[in-house]
């Protein structure tokens, strides 16, 4: 065959014909909500046996800075409880069911707080039925020099590593959006004092100019 047919059939050997399985995948999600005061949230995500749950959040505004978090097994025991913290970060072997996992706030009576967390689900499909499914169909791996599983293992770092990097790009952008909440709000808590401070000096000011003109003033009655 001339190099371009040979070359195309080397690549028709490693795809997987229409119905094969793919990759493991990998399920990444975030979300920002606001939590009242005096409210608690709770989430559910439904996890199989095998896999894998990281959870991440942050505090990104409201006083303090600072929420209790809750993560319950399906069973309804207590895996995580973090008191007043601003951010953590938990992984979890899954098993099948339900896990419930809650933000509460009901110790401000006053602040809302604007929440982010994000969930990556690891190793959420059949991996190891897929790569079987994938041998049945996949011959000449020989005249490549390569095994399938060498293939699906570059692959998969690839993806993992590109993963990590959004995952990354997420947080970075979470970090920056929290400090530039405090940013702010120091830069409106400056201008409020600054202004009381102003204020008092002026009438500092002026009661020091009353009090200084009564001194030299002649109290003394002129006859005429």
């Amino acid at each position: 065959l001339p190099p371009p047919l040979l070359l195309l059939g080397c690549f028709a050997l490693l795809l997987p014909p229409p119905g094969a399985a793919e990759f493991s995948p990998s399920v990444d999600s975030d979300f920002t909500f606001t939590l009242p005061a005096g409210r608690k949230e709770c989430f559910y995500q439904p996890m199989r046996k095998e896999a894998s749950l990281e959870l991440e959040y942050q505090v990104l505004d409201g006083a303090g800075l600072d929420v209790d978090f809750h993560l319950l097994s399906p069973k309804g025991e207590t895996l995580v409880f973090d008191e007043r913290k601003s951010d953590g970060v938990h992984t979890v072997e899954a098993e099948d069911g339900d896990y419930m996992f809650c933000f509460d706030n009901t110790f401000s009576t006053i602040s809302e707080k604007v929440i982010f967390f994000e969930l990556i689900l690891d190793n959420m499909g059949e991996d190891g039925q897929d790569q079987e499914d994938w041998k049945k169909y996949v011959t000449g791996t020989d005249l490549l020099d390569m095994k399938l599983e060498d293939i699906l293992e570059s692959i998969n770092s690839v993806k993992a590593r590109l993963s990590k990097s959004v995952q990354i790009q997420t947080l970075l952008r979470a970090f920056e959006a929290r400090d530039r909440n405090i940013q702010e709000s120091n830069f409106d808590r400056v201008n409020f004092w600054s202004m009381v401070n102003l204020g008092v000096m002026v009438v500092v000011s002026a009661v020091q100019v009353y009090m200084l003109k009564s001194l030299f003033e002649d109290k003394r009655k002129s006859r005429t």
